[in-house]
């Protein structure tokens, strides 16, 4: 029905339209749930392999950059430290970056979002940093929980399944790693994944700042800006 949408008169085509577009949705959903299910059960497998971090992200925003175009939004990309393989599942990776860079753009303005990658003897890092709406206190907190939205009437008119960034964090804790949020009203968000650079391995810093250098988390609890690893 919906490739014979051309020969529909104007209510019919954009009947199947939308049509397509909730079916869209709902396969979506049904995905991420038995994603969720499989880290529920204990039975998310983890495949690794020497993973180049700078040339994934320039795949994902390169991706992206479409979106961004339409949406107003410039991406800009920046790298600091040493370059350095990490090992870990390039296609959870992969799907972690793609739902930040995705929210940032969303929520983002004609500021940008800035994407920064860092390295350091045990660890490498990204930040996907928008300088749109922000969050509330104590929303930082919750981003991660599933089907929570910041504004909920949102849900009838953007984005998926409301389980992005449980995913998200879930396949960050799969390898090991963190993924925390931070944000201010009206000042933006910083998105920050952290991983080892072997599989589980052990690091005690993150190589990048979750706090940007414009915000002032000394005025804020911890449990208001970022996500407990």
């Amino acid at each position: 029905m919906f490739e014979e949408r051309a020969s529909f008169d104007g209510p019919t085509a954009r009947a199947a339209e939308l049509l397509q577009a909730q079916l869209d949705r709902f396969e979506s959903l049904l995905v991420d749930l038995l994603e969720i299910s499989r880290f529920d059960a204990g039975a998310a497998v983890l495949e690794a392999d020497p993973l180049d971090l700078y040339a994934l992200v320039s795949r994902v925003i390169d991706g992206s950059t479409p979106l961004a175009e339409r949406s107003g939004v410039p991406l800009r990309l920046h790298s600091e430290g040493e370059p350095r393989l990490l090992y870990a599942d390039s296609r959870r990776i992969d799907r972690v970056i793609r739902n930040l860079l995705g929210n940032a753009i969303e929520h983002g303005n004609d500021r940008g979002v800035d994407i920064t990658i860092g390295t350091n003897q045990e660890a490498a890092a990204v930040t996907v940093r928008d300088y749109g709406v922000g969050l509330r206190p104590g929303e930082a907190s919750l981003v991660f929980s599933r089907f929570w939205r910041a504004d909920p009437a949102r849900a009838r008119t953007t984005g998926g399944s409301g389980l992005g960034l449980a995913i998200a964090l879930e396949d960050a804790r799969l390898h090991g790693g963190w993924l925390e949020a931070w944000g201010e009203p009206g000042t933006g968000a910083c998105f920050r994944l952290t991983l080892p650079l072997n599989v589980r391995g052990s690091f005690i810093a993150s190589p990048l700042d979750l706090y940007p250098d414009d915000s002032a988390p000394a005025s804020s609890s911890p449990i208001e800006n970022v996500e407990v690893r």
